[in-house]
């Protein structure tokens, strides 16, 4: 499937075999059977044929009416309609005007409050709750257990084809109105407070080892395991700004999860 797939971004006219195999390999997405990124050796390594297989997807299609009746209008490609759920499929789909693209794998145990949406080659693992107003975009990678809070972004990255998808690990919290941005890697168990913002520009303070995490050339931003990230600011140091005592946005790691940290996110489970 593999060669097949990278040959279709290629062509300058499909048939209904490449129709038939795009079928395929939606199946196989929807599924989680194949991922735009996935871990090997304890690395996130990105899949460009299947960012190569999506991005066909919208060449091959074509426009179609997807309403609901004549009061809820919708056009879009045809390749990609809403996911097909049901009751088996053991997601809370909550009523209020989610919604779900084909291609994205939504596990059993996922929870979506309204409205929130899931874009094409998302992964969503097993337990996570993607709360009112939440985004999970196109091929980003959220783990098992994650609780995205409300408003929080998380964006997608179809191109470059080659480029790594924001990765959130299992059991991380993601706050109310973050975002999370260009690749960036949120490792397992971290806690992100409400309204911290990271993108691969983003210099992340750590005062409990004292170091500065930043993306570099191909490497992304990452926040370590167990981080607790709250928004801080630092001191404009010279010139106009240190005359009016003005300061710049930056997240602080101010400690690494404890069993008071613990006791605060247990309520999530309660509500799952």
């Amino acid at each position: 499937m593999i060669e097949a797939i990278e040959k279709l971004l290629d062509k300058e006219q499909y048939e209904q075999t490449d129709r038939d195999l795009m079928e395929a390999f939606l199946n196989e997405l929807d599924s989680g059977k194949i991922r735009a990124a996935e871990q090997v050796d304890g690395q996130w390594k990105v899949n460009p044929w299947v960012k190569k297989g999506i991005l066909a997807g919208f060449r091959l299609g074509v426009l179609a009416d997807h309403s609901i009746d004549e009061h809820f209008r919708f056009f879009d490609k045809d390749i990609f309609p809403l996911k097909s759920l049901h009751l088996d499929s053991g997601v809370r789909l909550v009523p209020g005007g989610s919604a779900i693209r084909r291609g994205a794998y939504v596990a059993s145990g996922v929870t979506c409050m309204p409205p929130m949406y899931i874009n094409v080659g998302a992964y969503v693992g097993e337990g996570t709750m993607v709360d009112s107003h939440a985004l999970v975009g196109s091929c980003a990678q959220i783990g098992e257990r994650v609780h995205l809070s409300a408003a929080a972004q998380i964006g997608g990255v179809l191109e470059p084809i080659g480029a790594l998808p924001v990765i959130v690990e299992d059991e991380v919290l993601v706050g109310g109105n973050c975002g999370v941005y260009e690749g960036t890697i949120v490792r397992r168990g971290a806690v992100l407070a409400a309204g911290i913002i990271l993108t691969r520009g983003t210099g992340v303070y750590d005062l409990v080892r004292e170091q500065v995490y930043r993306a570099e050339g191909d490497r992304p931003l990452e926040i370590p395991e167990g981080a607790v990230v709250v928004p801080g600011a630092r001191a404009v140091s010279s010139g106009f700004g240190e005359a009016q005592g003005l300061s710049v946005y930056c997240p602080i790691i101010v400690k690494y999860r404890d069993w008071k940290t613990e006791k605060s996110v247990q309520l999530e489970d309660l509500l799952r």
